[in-house]
């Protein structure tokens, strides 16, 4: 097992790993659309917190020497199915043709009043781990 740690997403604020990489697969915990290194955490729209979630994610795939193309399943916190519409289309511009298994749950609230949280497993390139 490897834990993945970059500064290019935000650190965890919990005892937790930003990802952890085991059998060819990077297991990404639950990201908040925190700006790396910023202390705000007042949510903008949530088109904005959308693709800030996803830049963090990208980053720590990155990190782990993958990528959002290699994506295998995402899941989808959303604080109110009304924003579900704007979500999806800031993900699929985001992923483009790519079209990994995904789930969407709404949730009552999110910490820090954020509207969207993603956590997501992807392969690695060639399998390795």
């Amino acid at each position: 097992m490897r834990v993945i740690t970059t500064d290019r997403a935000p650190a965890p604020a919990g005892h937790y790993s930003q990802a952890v990489v085991h059998g060819g697969l990077v297991f990404v915990a639950g990201q908040l659309p925190v700006e790396p290194g910023s202390a705000d955490r007042h949510p903008g729209p949530i088109e904005q917190q959308t693709e800030q979630v996803l830049r963090n994610v990208a980053a720590i795939l990155e990190a782990a020497g993958s990528g959002l193309e290699h994506l295998l399943q995402v899941t989808i916190y959303v604080a109110d199915m009304a924003y579900w519409p704007v979500v999806n289309e800031v993900y699929a511009r985001l992923l483009g043709s790519h079209r990994p298994a995904r789930a969407v749950v709404p949730v009552r609230e999110l910490h820090y009043g954020y509207g969207v949280e993603v956590q997501c497993i992807a392969a690695l390139p060639g399998g390795s781990g």
